[in-house]
């Protein structure tokens, strides 16, 4: 904490005694004790004033709640180092602060905020024997317990915590954990629920002493025996009680070690037991999740795989299949326990599909008559279909001795008839159950479920075989005039990943290539902008798969291709950019990318309607009203740039009269993401020109820089990196040259307008980026050049700098530097010292309304180190800082003491 703020902070203190004064909002005192909190230490010592501030605030109960709440908690800070203990502690304040009956008598323990300050303040004062010590004399362990049912669900919460906190920072150190130490003197005894444990007195961990070992086994018991008595509700009002209980249950046997673990165990199970036979549908899922943590921390014990095999019976099957499906997802797998749980998720598939799944399964048929009769409910049919679906994929990966009868090709079977079911297709459930198929013919929810669950199971063993029907449902679904925006999407997204696995589409008919040109070209114009929107991302991730033909000459192509012909995309896509909608623009711009990027990669010669295209988006960037269209506009252009073949001239006209116009127009959009993407543009131009330039570094070879210094690093890599600095360095003729181009190119200007934008992200890249070219071009101070050097010629190259917008910027700034240069550069200057023919070229000259600039000079002067720095910070360096907090606090309560000063009605207007 600074000085600053040290002398501000007894002046806020005084403020947040005075309950009279108003604070700048709610969340202040949150704020400040973050910033007590971060600064660590004792507080006591750097500022003396708080123990002034507490002992005034707790002895006066009509103090703000609030703020009363908030001297709490810092009561809890300042205790948390034992010497800010000792010194509370001696002065009776730990007493004063934390005693319940006071607050109770006071009126003030109804008030929520004073329960959950009285809460977070002991657990912040629980970090060392003492404090254990005050807390078990002082008996709060009953408070604290009852808090635990608390009306308020944030102090039940923060009580929950609180208890666990308390039984794992301070529980032992087992023998096995000390490296072998075995000496009698550093061991004790601990006994506690019947089981004796030896633990391990570790001079170094000040919590494992013998007086905190007996104060410790107190509060193990007192917690152990109310978990016990309070975990199975005696009425339904008590099952938010036990839900929480269950929570703190499932948080302390994930973390807690011998013998703590083993005494909650031994203590709950009988409780946990009851509740496994009770068939409390609202505590299944947390019940689950305490017995999957004792699972997974205990090894294999009898208790808890006893309980396993309860949870795994239950006789209500929406229970029974929430149990399965939580002991998949979080359970530490084993054979008997995984078999049974996966029976029961496809038990509900093999009922609505009639698919053989199960076999003869005697387990599956004790549950099959219950689990019908819940189908055919629709709501819980929906429900459990949905979790049974979502769990497919993972049932599907599972060893063969799980999976017994019942293969991987069995279940994608089964999802597919299923999905003809929902689309209404009678003849799939002909060995169904009649009764209850009917509850999700036409169920959406349903129908994404199955969908995910079939994109998924494309990387299922033997999944590739089952390609063609995939490819016939699918189909159906895209040309179903029923199936909504959010089936079609996922359709596509299926349809995409069976080709990417399953890339021999040689089983796909022609004529089932026929319907599906069919489906996208009458997708392409649904009237619905969302079905456009996922048909065009559909045809340009199409592009990006490659695929195997049988009868192909080539042995792969483009799935685009091989499904589509390649002959109806561009079309398509073509005219979806004069889509009325702004996203669909952006999407068909983006396909086109991608569509286009092979024919780039192998330097193909442009076409007529390739030509048409780049006018039309620079159409787009110039003139479209969204931003989402001339981001993919900015894109495309650097997925061309970056594609193209070596082979293609870098001068090519097109692409790089494109390139000029795309870095013109997107430097100076509104729209922040447009000129971050012109900047990355720009740095594959500069890239591309300094490719041979031994100082020059790209983004690559600055990571290879930021190693450490005996870092490994791959051998591609460093080939890579000795490859560049081999190449002969360029000549300053030949640097003059090519940043003559790149002014011309219009990358200098796009990078300092960018450096001058209010958006931040757009200031920093260019920032980067003219530094990384200032250290490339110029690297010597200024003056050092000798005329006739090749580095002199560099320094000549101008550019000019326009006398509005950004331009006016810059040249603001060059003239503040031009200011502050020394008074003998000035009087040389005036003396005629300096050659005015080299002035000419060097310094400025008047053209128009611009100025003509060194751009070694401009990249000098801009103080771009400095910037950088600035740029680097955020916003809250300034605003969201411990000083900023103290004076708000300040103001306000100035505003507060006299509203009617112009002081007073400012900070109104601030705030609001």
């Amino acid at each position: 904490m600074d000085r600053e703020c040290v002398s501000l902070l007894p002046r806020v203190c005084e403020v947040l005694a005075d309950s009279g004064k108003s604070l700048p909002d709610d969340t202040s005192l949150e704020k400040l004790l973050d910033w007590f909190t971060e600064a660590g230490g004792s507080l006591l010592e750097t500022c003396p004033c708080l123990f002034d501030f507490i002992s005034t605030v707790i002895n006066n109960t009509d103090s703000d709640p609030s703020v009363l709440s908030f001297t709490l908690r810092l009561s809890g800070l300042m205790a948390a180092a034992e010497d800010g203990f000792k010194m509370l502690q001696e002065c009776s304040v730990l007493d004063l602060v934390f005693n319940v009956q006071r607050w109770q008598e006071a009126g003030l323990w109804e008030d929520p905020c004073i329960r959950i300050g009285w809460i977070l303040g002991l657990r912040s004062t629980l970090q060392h024997p003492k404090a254990l010590s005050f807390f078990v004399e002082s008996d709060f362990i009953k408070p604290l317990l009852q808090l635990q049912t608390d009306t308020s669900l944030f102090v039940a919460s923060a009580a929950n915590q609180m208890l666990a906190h308390i039984l794992l920072f301070f529980q032992p150190v087992s023998p096995a954990r000390c490296n072998g130490i075995d000496k009698k003197d550093e061991y004790a005894e601990r006994t506690y629920g019947g089981i004796k444990e030896p633990i391990t007195l570790d001079p170094e961990h000040p919590a494992l002493t013998m007086e905190t070992s007996t104060k410790y086994t107190a509060v193990v018991m007192a917690i152990s025996e109310y978990l016990k008595e309070s975990l199975v509700p005696k009425e339904n009002t008590q099952l938010h009680q036990s839900l929480q209980i269950l929570k703190l249950l499932a948080l302390l046997l994930a973390q807690a070690r011998p013998p703590l673990r083993d005494t909650l165990l031994q203590t709950v199970a009988d409780s946990l037991e009851q509740l496994a036979t009770a068939g409390y549908s609202q505590l299944t899922l947390p019940l689950m999740d305490v017995i999957l943590a004792a699972n997974s921390s205990s090894g294999t014990d009898e208790r808890v795989a006893h309980l396993l095999s309860s949870m795994l019976n239950i006789n209500k099957p929406a229970d029974l299949i929430h149990a399965a499906a939580a002991f998949l997802r979080r359970g530490r797998l084993d054979t008997v326990h995984t078999a049974q749980a996966v029976r029961m998720l496809l038990l509900p598939l093999n009922i609505i599909t009639g698919q053989t799944l199960l076999g003869t399964d005697t387990a599956a048929d004790e549950h099959r008559f219950l689990m019908v009769e819940q189908l055919k409910n629709k709501t819980s049919c929906i429900s459990m279909i949905c979790i049974c679906l979502t769990n497919t994929p993972q049932i599907t990966l599972m060893p063969p001795d799980v999976l017994l009868t019942c293969p991987p090709v069995s279940v994608v079977l089964a999802v597919l008839s299923l999905l003809r079911i929902c689309s209404g297709d009678s003849s799939s459930s002909s060995t169904g159950c009649r009764e209850v198929y009917r509850n999700v013919i036409g169920s959406g929810k349903v129908q994404k479920c199955a969908l995910e669950a079939l994109t998924a199971l494309g990387s299922s063993p033997g999944a590739k075989d089952k390609m063609k029907e995939v490819f016939m449902v699918l189909i159906q679904y895209l040309d179903n005039p029923d199936s909504d925006p959010t089936v079609i999407h996922k359709s596509y997204k299926a349809l995409i990943k069976w080709m990417s696995v399953c890339a021999d589409v040689s089983s796909i008919t022609d004529q089932l290539r026929q319907d599906l040109i069919r489906v996208v070209q009458k997708r392409v114009c649904d009237m619905r902008w969302e079905v456009r929107d996922s048909t065009l991302e559909f045809l340009g991730q199409l592009a990006g798969v490659h695929v195997f033909l049988k009868s192909a000459e080539e042995e792969s192509c483009r799935a685009s291709e091989a499904l589509l012909g390649g002959c109806c995309t561009n079309p398509l896509l073509k005219e979806a950019l004069q889509d009325p909608e702004s996203y669909v623009r952006a999407s068909a711009t983006s396909a086109l990318a991608q569509t286009l990027a092979h024919s780039w990669q192998q330097g193909a010669a442009l076409t007529q309607e390739q030509t048409e295209i780049v006018s039309r988006l620079l159409e787009i960037l110039s003139e479209d009203t969204e931003g989402f269209a001339r981001r993919a506009v900015v894109q495309y252009f650097i997925a061309w740039f970056s594609s193209r073949s070596s082979h293609t001239p870098p001068s090519s006209s097109l692409l790089m009269n494109s390139v000029r116009s795309v870095l013109s127009k997107g430097s100076v959009d509104l729209d922040w993401e447009v000129k971050v993407h012109t900047l990355q543009l720009a740095e594959l131009l500069l890239d591309e020109a300094f490719s041979g330039h031994r100082g020059y570094k790209k983004s690559s070879d600055t990571d290879l820089a930021s190693l450490h210094p005996y870092a490994v690093v791959s051998d591609q890599a460093y080939t890579l990196h000795t490859h560049s600095l081999q190449r002969t360095n360029m000549e300053g003729s030949d640097s003059a040259g090519v940043l003559s181009n790149l002014v011309e190119q219009g990358v200098l200007s796009a990078l300092l307008s960018g450096l001058v934008d209010c958006d931040r992200p757009v200031g920093l890249k260019a920032c980067r980026l003219l530094i990384t070219l200032r250290e490339t071009v110029c690297p010597l101070s200024q003056g050092a050049e000798d005329a006739t050097s090749p580095m002199a010629t560099v320094a000549r190259v101008s550019c000019e700098l326009p006398g509005w917008g950004w331009g006016q910027e810059i040249r603001k700034i060059l003239e503040r530097k031009k200011y502050n240069q020394t008074k003998e550069a000035d009087i040389a200057a005036c003396t005629g010292e300096v050659d005015s023919g080299e002035a000419e070229e060097e310094g400025e000259s008047d053209r128009g309304n611009g100025v003509c600039v060194s751009v070694c000079e401009v990249l000098r002067s801009l103080g771009l180190d400095e910037r950088l720095d600035v740029l680097t910070q955020s916003s809250d360096h300034v605003h969201n800082s411990l000083l900023s907090l103290l004076q708000d606090i300040l103001t306000a309560s100035a505003a507060h003491t006299h509203p009617d000063t112009e002081e007073g009605q400012e900070v109104i207007v601030d705030c609001y």
